[in-house]
């Protein structure tokens, strides 16, 4: 009864369809945009225990393999891209140590094994940037044309940030950006990824990423042309107006990561599958168009709406994933 009921909503709907957004009388020529191949520098803290026979953080817990996670992120974000971010790892550095905390502390392989099993972990929790950066000449390594973006994946309570931005101009990308490194001559973006939990959590802190960066690309357009906050609108703050939602809140969702929720909403979602055009189809959806609250599929789902084709919209690149891949395209 409730799948009929919606059938016959989605016809109302489509025989008598809401006011296009004033962006679909700009309608222009676009094509689809070429293939980027970012190069990535993998760091990856996994250090061996000599007092657990010398097994690996991994295998002592049972956490997953960063060179599964790796291949796993790679492919799912090349097909949310449509095909236009074809990561690849141009090096990976096993670093066997601990990386200091701000305070200067540091777990031996001894101490962070006994503060993981009694959940008693070291606080202050931040990893010292600023060292990390200078341990693995980050600057000097980019400034040389070595890699476009940094991966660290280390163990839990290695402090930090889902991503954050280094150099010239650096700005917030979900975390501050890492001080004192002005003097370099670009920006890249180092993520940060927990081998304890696996690629869904990898998606959610590039999405997070996109969120900070397209913020930033659309902050000084007035309302009526910030594309950005229209395809973040979700039901509950815009009723009956929704389009993509955000990276926590489905176009439906009620609450943080709600992503199962099977209330059917009206959304605008559709729209920005045509990007620049938005003729304003509106349609009933509800959690079993991004995976019924499956973490991985909902984030999946939204970042293959991101629009990717050639062109400009109030003077914004119409291939969002490019400011989200190089901030040195982010003025």
């Amino acid at each position: 009864m409730i799948s009929f009921l919606r059938r016959l909503l989605n016809r109302a709907l489509t025989s008598q369809p809401a006011a296009p957004h004033p962006l679909s009388s700009m309608r222009a020529s676009v094509s689809p945009v070429e293939p980027v191949t970012p190069r990535v520098h993998m760091i990856v803290h996994n250090p061996p225990v000599p007092s657990e026979g010398g097994r690996r953080l991994t295998e002592i817990f049972g956490w997953n393999d960063p060179e599964r996670l790796a291949r796993q992120y790679i492919a799912d974000l090349e097909q949310a891209s449509g095909g236009y971010v074809q990561y690849r790892i141009v090096e990976r550095i096993d670093a066997d140590w601990f990386p200091p905390k701000i305070d200067g502390f540091r777990y031996t392989g001894e101490s962070y094994v006994a503060a993981w099993r009694s959940r008693r972990m070291h606080e202050p929790d931040r990893i010292d940037y600023v060292a990390q950066v200078k341990a693995f000449d980050l600057i000097g390594r980019y400034e040389r044309g070595e890699f476009d973006e940094v991966w660290f994946f280390s163990f839990p309570y290695a402090g930090d940030y889902e991503s954050t931005m280094v150099g010239r101009n650096a700005f917030w990308c979900n975390s501050p950006p890492v001080p004192e490194t002005g003097h370099c001559s670009g920006r890249f973006v180092i993520m940060a990824f927990n081998y304890e939990r696996d690629v869904d959590c990898m998606l959610e802190n590039f999405g997070h990423r996109v969120e900070s960066i397209m913020s930033r690309v659309f902050a000084s357009h007035p309302p009526e042309q910030n594309l950005w906050a229209l395809f973040t609108r979700y039901d509950k703050t815009h009723p009956g107006q929704a389009h993509c939602g955000n990276v926590h809140f489905a176009p439906n969702s009620e609450r943080d990561y709600d992503w199962g929720n099977p209330r059917p909403v009206i959304s605008y979602c559709d729209d920005w599958m045509t990007f620049p055009e938005l003729p304003g189809r509106a349609r009933w959806v509800d959690c079993h168009e991004w995976g019924g609250g499956d973490m991985r599929l909902h984030h999946l789902w939204w970042l293959s709406h991101l629009p990717r084709v050639s062109g400009e919209t109030f003077g914004v690149s119409n291939n969002w994933w490019s400011y989200v891949i190089d901030p040195n395209l982010v003025s």
